[in-house]
């Protein structure tokens, strides 16, 4: 059986960090997309106990798996369609990302329908071209906002962007959305809509753009431990490891064709290992021909064509037979490969490794918070397990 093992404890100490680099900003949480792959309600449990304040989502869904699982810490979700029953999001207490004044007035209905205001974060486009309110069309977002709130349709409880490329700081767009921000910004205080939360730094911001830090920032990629800048390290420690079983070996001789294709062929007599591991588990089928695991605390490469459910190995004359533990990928600390490493056989980033592994792969938890993942509250103080019990 393949699993993805996550440390908890890893999550935790990742936050600790994050929280000393926000240099007193308060630390939302990503957990989008299942938690990067880890378990959304394992980890926002794990990041609240070690003192995360808010949970950040896209979908409305996403937030009502943490609502459902007894999470009650400030939660945002930031992407919406026309179809989603926003009156949802209000009996469930949800933050919702505003882009767009045809958004914020159906908010507004349904907080009159429900009698009760609406929570929203208003979006700045400030230059990624993706979600938020262009620069022309701020003033009229934010005019539409002051009179939902005067009315007592909605609350506005943020002002937010985001960065197109804060891992590298010497980029020249990155001085120009720091001032797009601080005109929506100030536009925002002119429109009588003072006293909100203002949130731009993403993981890379957080730990080397102090300017970006503001009131709240929004770590991702980094609650997993995976380092946000190429080629510098911040302490981040790698939540997960993605282990499997040697399921079947058998010895070949030179010339034998190894999976589909066949585009690999043995040139030597060797033992090839079968693994339960394929691309409908998330081993992407790119990374042919490039990438390796651990056996016995030795790398192997894998060899051939990746198939839906299995990969096979080269494992030489490595003395390896079924049951025998192989490590996909992990921290790195005993030799094995990283996500990071895997994210460049295949071309892309650590992100979409992680966010792949698919449903059939079991996750187990570890650490000290394993098993009482949930949390009802923010802690009364950080690093408090007993404060993950569901009521």
């Amino acid at each position: 059986m393949t699993t993805a093992v996550v440390d908890l404890d890893a999550v935790r100490h990742n936050i600790r960090l994050l929280r000393r680099a926000a240099a007193g900003a308060r630390v939302m949480a990503v957990v989008k997309a299942n938690g990067f792959g880890h378990g959304s309600v394992e980890v926002a449990g794990a990041a609240l106990a070690a003192g995360a304040s808010w949970l950040g989502v896209t979908s409305l869904a996403e937030a009502i798996e943490l609502r459902t699982a007894g999470i009650r810490a400030p939660i945002l979700a930031w992407l919406h369609t026309p179809d989603d029953v926003l009156e949802t999001a209000l009996v469930s207490d949800l933050d919702l990302s505003v882009s767009a004044v045809r958004t914020l007035e159906s908010l507004a209905r349904a907080a009159g329908r429900l009698g009760r205001p609406a929570a929203v974060h208003l979006k700045a486009d400030t230059g990624l071209s993706r979600g938020g309110a262009t620069a022309g069309d701020w003033p009229h977002l934010l005019t539409v906002a002051a009179k939902l709130r005067a009315a007592g349709l909605i609350t506005v409880r943020g002002v937010w962007s985001h960065l197109a490329n804060a891992e590298d700081p010497d980029d020249p767009g990155l001085p120009r959305q720091l001032i797009a921000f601080g005109h929506a910004r100030a536009e925002a205080a002119a429109a009588g809509l003072a006293g909100h939360l203002v949130h731009l730094a993403n993981s890379a911001a957080v730990l080397q753009l102090p300017q970006a830090r503001f009131d709240l920032v929004r770590p991702g990629i980094a609650v997993y431990g995976v380092e946000p800048v190429p080629g510098r390290s911040f302490g981040l420690r790698p939540a997960m490891t993605l282990e499997s079983t040697v399921i079947l070996t058998k010895r070949v001789g030179p010339g034998t064709g190894v999976s589909y294709g066949p585009d690999h062929v043995v040139a030597r007599e060797t033992t090839l290992a079968l693994v339960p591991a394929g691309y409908a588990d998330g081993v992407p089928r790119r990374v042919a021909g490039r990438a390796e695991v651990a056996v016995h605390g030795r790398r192997v490469p894998v060899v051939g064509r990746i198939a839906m459910d299995q990969i096979v190995l080269d494992v030489g004359d490595l003395p390896v037979r079924a049951g025998d533990r192989v490590v996909l990928f992990g921290p790195g600390d005993r030799g094995e490969p990283t996500v990071a490493e895997w994210a460049g056989w295949a071309e892309t980033n650590p992100h979409e490794i992680l966010t792949g592994i698919g449903p059939r792969v079991r996750r187990s938890y570890r650490g000290r918070c394993a098993g009482n993942a949930i949390s009802t509250r923010s802690p009364s103080r950080p690093d408090e397990c007993a404060a993950m019990t569901p009521s």
